[in-house]
């Protein structure tokens, strides 16, 4: 009897430690993915030098507003008092009149500085991510308007609607620690 109990010991003692090394080997197994699925995190950007700004940014995006937003980059901008990311082609007076603006929705503040400097603010709330501004920004100014993914809205999709249309493949997936891709910060230039 007491041989007997010993023997069922040595099974019980053998099975538990066989059952505790599986469980061992399951939590480092999923211990290890979850490190690994957290360093390899990514979202969707705009690879500026490859956007041919063809528009479909403000109309692809799921949401009803695009997360796709004009930027500016204060550090290459000219601050022209003509700047061709603010005003029409052919604009009837070289002031803030709705009827000169490029921009549809009139999402680009002008502010004077001192003559002959303005300054461009984007209007994130009125911007649609057209592309417009920078169009003609890069056409005929410095390039200092660019679109980007701003992700305070981006839902991340897996499969991001405006990056399937995008005709330039500028929608890439970045690291989710770098999430913008910063013009004038590049040897891209």
């Amino acid at each position: 009897m007491n041989k007997n109990a010993k023997e069922v010991s040595r099974r019980s003692l053998l099975a538990e430690g066989i059952r505790s090394f599986s469980l061992l080997c399951v939590g480092g197994f999923a211990g290890g993915m979850m490190g690994r699925s957290q360093s390899q995190r990514y979202c969707w950007q705009i690879d500026p030098h490859k956007c041919v700004m063809c528009g479909i940014c403000a109309t692809h995006c799921v949401l009803e507003e695009s997360a796709v937003k004009c930027v500016q980059a204060y550090a290459m901008c000219g601050y022209c008092k003509l700047c061709t990311g603010f005003f029409d082609p052919s604009p009837q007076a070289l002031n803030t009149g709705a009827e000169n603006q490029l921009c549809p929705t009139g999402a680009i503040v002008r502010t004077f500085i001192e003559d002959p400097y303005y300054e461009y603010k984007i209007d994130e709330n009125l911007c649609t991510g057209c592309g417009k501004c920078v169009k003609w920004c890069k056409a005929f100014g410095n390039g200092s308007f660019y679109l980007q993914v701003r992700h305070d809205r981006c839902l991340n999709c897996n499969e991001c609607s405006i990056a399937i249309a995008c005709p330039s493949e500028a929608f890439q997936r970045v690291p989710y620690d770098e999430p913008y891709l910063l013009k004038g910060t590049t040897s891209k230039g």
